[in-house]
């Protein structure tokens, strides 16, 4: 029996469990920690801020050798129940070296919160960097995001965000990058995951950025690996098609979902080129679409 477009339950279960397309998920994703405590090694510790009023509310902060720099934040993927701030260094070292600060963020994560409540954590994170932007030294009319699989879902839903609720001004947010991620929670709802997101109809409708394509306050470049998941890809195109002349995709030959979020740190890589030319930092990146 069929339960999403044309897939019964378990080929759709399969489509949304990233391990069964990559042979190497494993290894990969101990290669974003090893990567990451190299590039702390070589730029030093970070600052690390909190940004909110729990122990998970927290960031960190790598400089670059600027005054007043533009600011590039990354949230990390990892299911929305997976990963932290310590896994997520391993592109600031690429952000840093071209101008640009970089932050990793931390936030909670399912099933200590609601997939509700994680977004608005991320939100306030955003809304923080900006409120401190002087303080911090960052340019506060250059902020950029870039998220990876559940971190693009969460980077897609900031570009919507309705910042007067977060006592920030409009468009304080100037590009994404959506790195392998999901806009449409509908295909979630009905698959194996929802076990653990357990949302309902309601919360895919609030928590899905593809019915908030008139909210999106920035360009984006939407992401996916070639051996990403068809679904995965669909999602992309859907997304990238929906949000019409603000959308730029890029597919990202040669790699799978684990490894797309390690091209967003290599200067030679489609997706670290496409973050610096995002960010204007390239004088010869040209656009990636």
């Amino acid at each position: 029996m069929t339960v999403f477009l044309h897939y019964d339950q378990a080929q759709l279960d399969r489509q949304y469990d990233q391990r069964a397309w990559a042979a190497n998920a494993t290894e990969v994703i101990r290669r974003y920690g090893e990567s990451s405590d190299k590039v702390r090694a070589r730029l030093c510790a970070p600052e690390t801020h909190a940004y909110g009023p729990t122990p998970f509310e927290t960031l960190d902060l790598y400089r670059a050798n600027r005054a007043l720099a533009p600011l590039h934040v990354f949230i990390h993927g990892g299911a929305w129940r997976l990963l932290s701030k310590r896994e997520s260094a391993f592109p600031a070292e690429m952000f840093v070296r071209a101008g640009a600060h970089f932050a990793a963020l931390d936030f909670a994560q399912i099933p200590i919160v609601t997939l509700a409540d994680m977004a608005s954590q991320v939100r306030r994170a955003i809304a923080w960097l900006h409120r401190h932007a002087d303080a911090i030294g960052v340019d506060p009319q250059h902020i950029y995001i870039s998220g990876h699989s559940s971190g693009a879902h969460l980077a897609a839903l900031v570009t919507t965000t309705d910042w007067d609720e977060f006592g920030a001004p409009q468009g304080i947010v100037k590009g994404a990058i959506c790195a392998s991620g999901i806009y449409d929670l509908k295909p979630v709802r009905l698959s194996a995951r929802n076990d653990y997101l357990r949302l309902s109809q309601a919360m895919e409708q609030e928590l899905s950025p593809q019915r908030q394509l008139d909210r999106i306050g920035c360009d984006l470049i939407v992401a996916f690996g070639e051996f990403d998941s068809d679904e995965f890809k669909r999602q992309a195109r859907d997304f990238a098609a929906a949000a019409g002349r603000r959308a730029t995709l890029i597919e990202e030959k040669g790699l799978n979902h684990f490894e797309v979020a390690l091209s967003l740190a290599d200067i030679d890589g489609l997706g670290g080129r496409a973050a610096l030319w995002q960010m204007g930092l390239s004088t010869t990146a040209s656009n990636p679409g």
